[in-house]
């Protein structure tokens, strides 16, 4: 497992919070875990979003 990745529970948790999922009105998100899991890299690893990995 990736250091600062959500664990497969955790995600199915918060997974239907998050906009962008099929069935919501606008844009459907290309990859909502992904960016769910590059804020919490973001703020643990305390660096700035222009120095986030690119996946």
């Amino acid at each position: 497992m990736r250091r600062y990745a959500l664990r497969d529970d955790q995600w199915e948790r918060i997974k239907a919070l998050l906009p962008g999922k099929s069935g919501d009105r606008g844009r459907t998100a290309s990859d909502n875990r992904l960016f769910v899991e590059a804020v919490l890299y973001r703020y643990r690893a305390g660096i700035p979003w222009r120095d986030l990995p690119i996946a």
